[in-house]
């Protein structure tokens, strides 16, 4: 019988070793995430998950989208001109840019816009840079495209982007530059001034090696802003720039998968772009939205979780947290916290509050140690719950 480092190849083992993701199962592993969930006492903080009953408006859209009008509506169905014509209103509203509806190139999630995007416009061997803490999918996604990522820290005192830093790490075969804002895990809004700065630097790299660098806007969390906060694209500033975007954040709904890649006005070439997506939907297994999520975008696009309760949430937990002694930032948007760990190896940190009950993920998974994420989609009263924990583990 063959070896399994015969059986597997090298590029699915690649991405089963890159570090987030190897962190990242070994940590469910030591809790008994899977064999726990169950638990009545258990307070889950991991993941985007709902924690309560879909809301009623969202149902009632997929109930009615399920029924059938005609012979054809679950047939193969690629881009639903209702549902191209609403993201693409609702991404104007949010941006002021005009998009046009052919240019919302619809998948199965964010997940799929990523990767749609990094393999639209890079070849295998070049580079996809992108800043830690970051999400961490990133890398093997790109592994996946036969990209070579390459990291970069952000500025540890703004939670900002280091532009020098990325100004420093780009090379001839660099050829795509993450940004994700709202930020997961820090939920910080990277302002104008600095995406502004960023265009700059990548203008002239692109000029300088002779071979545009575009930016993969990930902007799953572009709707969730808090009060006073505003989001702005890079697509604002930088025309040579893709926007993923994931509905099941703003739904939080992250099991019903639907989403866009989207092709900005001022990009060059979108028709040749447009076209090759499309290709490329294809030939990785038809990554279209089903029929279903597609029939139901236009009333989708209006609906959103509440973010006022949100906030309202997020004060609590920080207020709470610095008043335990807990170093955290208050985001400007996301569902997420980012505390720095009062241990120095947030792992054990995070499994002794997995004894009481409470599941955080070690900031060692987005390649920050010393640091955890707090998802705060757990409920107000999961929130309260789970305080007597924080407070006894930092002693």
């Amino acid at each position: 019988m063959p070896r399994s480092g015969h059986t597997v190849s090298h590029r699915a083992g690649a991405i089963a070793a890159t570090e987030s993701l190897r962190l990242f199962w070994a940590f469910l592993q030591e809790i008994d995430y899977v064999g726990r969930r169950g638990e009545s006492e258990l307070l889950d903080f991991t993941f985007g998950d709902p924690r309560e009953m879909s809301p009623a408006p969202y149902v009632a859209a997929l109930h009615d989208a399920i029924v059938p009008r005609n012979e054809s509506w679950f047939a193969y169905t690629l881009y639903e001109p209702e549902a191209q014509a609403a993201a693409a209103a609702g991404l104007r509203r949010l941006t002021g840019l005009p998009f046009a509806p052919e240019d919302m190139l619809l998948t199965t999630g964010g997940f799929a816009a990523l990767s749609l995007g990094m393999k639209v416009v890079a070849e295998p061997g070049d580079e996809v840079l992108f800043s830690l803490p970051p999400w961490f999918c990133y890398e093997p996604i790109a592994i996946e495209a036969g990209l070579v990522p390459v990291k970069v820290r952000i500025d540890p005192e703004t939670l900002g982007l280091d532009i020098e830093a990325i100004a420093a790490a780009i090379t001839p075969r660099t050829r795509i530059v993450i940004v994700n804002s709202p930020n997961n895990p820090t939920g910080r809004i990277y302002e104008p001034e600095l995406l502004m700065r960023l265009a700059a630097v990548l203008e002239e790299a692109s000029t300088r090696n002779g071979r545009r660098i575009f930016i993969l806007s990930d902007e799953p969390y572009n709707r969730i802003v808090f009060s006073g906060e505003r989001f702005c694209t890079p697509a604002e500033f930088y025309a040579h720039t893709l926007i993923a975007y994931s509905y099941g954040k703003t739904l939080l709904a992250p099991g019903q998968r639907i989403g866009y890649l989207a092709l900005p006005p001022a990009l060059p070439e979108r028709e040749a772009l447009r076209e090759a997506v499309q290709i490329l939907q294809f030939a990785v297994g038809f990554a279209f939205p089903n029929a279903v999520m597609q029939h139901a975008l236009p009333e989708l696009e209006t609906q959103s979780i509440d973010i006022a309760r949100l906030e309202r949430r997020r004060d609590m937990m920080v207020d709470a947290l610095t008043g335990m002694g807990y170093q955290v930032h208050r985001p400007q948007g996301t569902f997420y916290l980012f505390p720095r760990s009062p241990l120095p190896d947030d792992a054990a940190f995070a499994r002794s509050l997995a004894g009481r009950n409470v599941l955080v993920v070690p900031g060692a998974v987005f390649e920050t140690p010393g640091f955890f994420r707090i998802s705060l989609t757990a409920t107000d009263e999961m929130c309260q719950q789970a305080l007597p924990a924080f407070a006894a583990a930092i002693g």
